[in-house]
């Protein structure tokens, strides 16, 4: 496979306890160095499908590789490229936010290389001096900031995000969505999203898959998309490609 491949799904499929098939026969690649949204409403398969790609869970079918790495047999040298910050991500409550930045950096730098991490974390949570606040006081967008904040530091190759302004408002939304495509742009890093907030998408995402029932409807880049289908936006996108 193209090492400019960073994420390479096919025929995946995950099949839950009962039968319920949460991912269908699912297939799409993204680029390495590209910002790729899935779409799809609640229950399409967008966070099984995340998860998988992130180690967490394991397909009951098909194969998905990160830059050539088999994530169910390679899964420890995968985790070792990605960053994975879920829609609910959670902190530690006793530990102030400065705390909480370095024990999760501390897992993958050491030394000066930390402290810059750090720092950098710091920078980008830009929560002044409640980041030196045990975390059990902070609101849900506070604590989104400061888990962000530790994923787009800890610089990997793949950063996968699951509703990444979940709880934010609408001025650290614009600031969290400026924030990330930057690192990708400046550091070269690939971004898989998945997002219910389709003008967040139009925004950040250079193609996007729109995915229902487990299954790809329809991928391009968003402005193609919306001319394909005569749409205003991607909802209408969405609408009419599912046929409704």
């Amino acid at each position: 496979m193209s090492s400019s491949i960073a994420i390479d799904v096919r025929d995946l499929v995950k099949v839950y306890p009962g039968g319920v098939r949460g991912v269908d026969g699912l297939s799409f690649r993204v680029v390495a160095g590209e910002i790729y949204g899935l779409v799809g409403p609640n229950g399409s398969g967008k966070t099984t499908t995340l998860r998988i790609i992130a180690t967490l869970l394991k397909p009951s079918g098909g194969s998905v590789r990160v830059f050539g790495l088999d994530v169910v047999s390679d899964a420890i040298k995968v985790r070792e490229l990605i960053a994975y910050l879920p829609e609910e991500a959670g902190a530690y409550r006793d530990l102030t936010g400065i705390d909480f930045v370095r024990f999760f950096l501390g897992a993958r730098f050491r030394g000066s290389r930390l402290e810059e991490a750090v720092e950098e974390a710091v920078k980008i949570a830009d929560l002044g001096s409640d980041i030196k606040r045990p975390v059990r006081g902070y609101s849900k967008g506070m604590k989104r900031l400061l888990a962000l904040s530790v994923v787009l530091a800890s610089r990997p190759k793949l950063l996968i995000f699951d509703e990444p302004t979940s709880g934010l408002d609408v001025e650290r939304s614009l600031r969290v969505r400026n924030l990330v495509r930057d690192y990708a742009r400046r550091y070269g890093v690939t971004v898989l999203l998945s997002s219910h907030n389709m003008l967040e998408v139009e925004y950040l995402c250079d193609r996007v898959g729109i995915i229902y029932r487990g299954k790809l409807v329809v991928e391009g880049v968003p402005e193609e998309l919306k001319a394909r289908y005569s749409a205003r936006n991607l909802e209408e996108v969405f609408v009419r490609a599912v046929g409704g």
